[in-house]
């Protein structure tokens, strides 16, 4: 399946009016009337469940305090969602959001005036990106949770500027964790591969991405990013992912005290690939086009011109089959990866993984 950030919107099913039906009180015959009966009301609707109203207030509660900290951000050519990440200006989003550009126009959801901000740092290989307004005056950060302790089941809200509608809300669940998704090449990057993202129901429109995913306790545990895309049905409803929010705060961290990435925590062979075909134009494997020196494949043999077609047992037939299996992989961790050379040989080396480069 192939990942896109167009989606489709998921419809919430219609609320059902409970009536009470009128009929003649236990212990009486027709005609008779119980002294201490009291006579029906007939289409007046019954009290909703408590549980319901319970819900419906923390949706209202979490909207409240977490709007506030989300924003739009716009580029000549793009139109994204951020959040405000602490007092100092700092805006958390996708890099695929502020693809190649360098300066933006952010708008509160709350209102006012956009403000200029400028790009501190982008993560392609990670999908995240630190910018900054210059007039810091009201901005609301908001409060990351641990994504570490999301459960499958639990209710939450994705929060945004979906096709430019400012402080848009939907709602759903945490529907799967630890997912390894690729989505497109953008502007400023290529494909970027993201680890153990969360799978969520609430769907999530173009405009969506870099904003926030919350729980309801009105903690950001994601940064809504993908939906996924069948090539040949389209968009596929109900299935968005997120960046956790233990990744995209430790990545913000390194930004907004380093100015780059430091440590990415990724794993790397060394190599730099290319998705190789066969004569009928068939991805076949991934071609090494250059070998680090001193990496991991270097001084495992690999060398130019050698096609991996498998790491760890899996097949490896596209260079983003390759990136989501590394993904799931630490530095320090031996692979063994399954090669063809140029003479059509095969032979299986095992390769001490480095880390990537922050650069990808």
């Amino acid at each position: 399946m192939q990942l896109s950030r167009k989606v489709l919107r998921t419809v919430a099913a219609p609320a059902v009016a409970v009536l009470v039906a009128g009929g003649c009180a236990p212990g009486t015959t027709p005609g008779e009337t119980s002294p201490t009966a009291t006579p029906p009301k007939t289409g007046t609707a019954a009290p909703l469940p408590t549980r319901p109203l319970e819900l419906e207030t923390a949706y209202e509660q979490v909207i409240k305090r977490v709007l506030p900290s989300i924003v739009q951000i716009t580029t000549g050519e793009a139109l994204g969602s951020g959040i405000v990440y602490d007092t100092d200006g700092h805006i958390l989003t996708n890099a695929h959001v502020v693809g190649a550009a360098t300066d933006f126009q952010v708008t509160l959801a709350t209102g006012g005036k956009p403000r200029k901000a400028r790009l501190v740092s982008s993560y392609p290989p990670g999908d995240l990106a630190i910018i900054q307004v210059e007039n810091k005056n009201g901005l609301t950060p908001a409060t990351f949770g641990r994504s570490a302790n999301l459960k499958v089941g639990q209710i939450v809200l994705a929060m945004g500027n979906p096709l430019g509608f400012s402080g848009s809300v939907t709602q759903g669940i945490v529907s799967a964790l630890g997912r390894t998704v690729t989505g497109e090449r953008h502007a400023g990057g290529g494909a970027a591969t993201i680890a153990s993202a969360i799978q969520t129901s609430a769907p999530i429109n173009p405009g969506n991405s870099g904003g926030a995913l919350v729980d309801l306790s009105g903690q950001v545990i994601g940064i809504p990013t993908l939906a996924a895309v069948d090539p040949n049905q389209g968009t596929a409803p109900g299935l968005g992912f997120a960046i956790p929010s233990d990744t995209a705060t430790d990545i913000a961290r390194q930004i907004i005290r380093y100015g780059r990435v430091v440590n990415s925590h990724r794993a790397a062979l060394g190599v730099r690939v290319g998705t190789a075909v066969d004569a009928t134009g068939n991805p076949v494997g991934v071609a090494v086009g250059s070998v680090s020196p001193g990496g991991g494949a270097a001084k495992a043999g690999i060398r130019p011109g050698d096609v991996i077609v498998k790491v760890n047992g899996t097949p490896t037939p596209t260079a983003g089959a390759l990136s989501q299996i590394l993904a799931t992989l630490k530095p320090g961790d031996k692979a063994q990866v399954e090669l063809t050379q140029p003479d059509g040989t095969r032979s299986t080396v095992t390769v001490v993984l480095s880390e990537l480069p922050a650069g990808g």
